[in-house]
């Protein structure tokens, strides 16, 4: 079964590159490379869970610590979550949700790392994933769809793009590139959406 291992965002200074494994610690998928992204919403969103909304609350406030925007402040939500959201100072929007489940020592440690991807068809992309090795997990019709992770470092989820930008609070529009390649154990590819596949069989230690 194919698996997601390593995220890399465009980013173009020291500070977005220190910034995600200073925010997350040093066992995030995330890295930073070379390029430019391109402007406005990027079609897609980093998720960060941890065990609970003390922990949401420490990570939010180190990752304003470290350069990034505030655009929700954590809180309770409507369907019973707690979560808050960034953007880091290469531009990627940043979900810190609470999972609700004790970890033992703690709190802010990061039990999940989440690629959701705000796409024109969410059918047709899951087609796409599904054909190229990754298994569904979790199906809502053209609604959302989320993916086992495998023995991968991340969570692949799809929303339809208007929805992902309206629930962190941005407008959909954007212009140029996502600024993101997905490293994952198969052939390089890019999906219907314009998103970068490539080949990234060693996870980032």
């Amino acid at each position: 079964m194919t698996s997601i291992t390593s995220l890399t965002l465009s980013a173009s200074d020291g500070a977005a590159s220190d910034f995600y494994r200073t925010a997350l610690g040093p066992g995030t998928p995330v890295r930073t490379g070379a390029g430019a992204p391109g402007s406005g919403f990027r079609g897609f969103i980093l998720g960060v869970d941890v065990a609970t909304s003390a922990g949401v609350d420490l990570l939010h406030a180190n990752a304003l610590a470290l350069g990034a925007d505030d655009l929700k402040a954590p809180k309770k939500q409507l369907w019973g979550g707690y979560s808050g959201v960034v953007r880091g100072p290469d531009g990627t929007i940043v979900k810190l949700a609470a999972t609700g489940k004790a970890t033992a020592d703690d709190d802010s440690a990061v039990t999940r790392t989440v690629l959701l991807l705000g796409v024109a068809d969410v059918k047709a992309t899951q087609r796409f994933y599904a054909e190229h090795g990754l298994t569904v997990a979790k199906s809502f019709g053209s609604k959302y769809v989320e993916f086992e992770p495998q023995d991968g470092a991340v969570t692949l989820a799809l929303y339809k793009r208007a929805a992902l930008a309206k629930d962190v609070g941005v407008a959909p529009e954007g212009t140029g590139g996502h600024g993101l390649v997905i490293g994952w154990d198969a052939a390089p590819a890019t999906d219907p959406d314009g998103f970068e596949l490539s080949p990234s069989p060693v996870r980032q230690p």
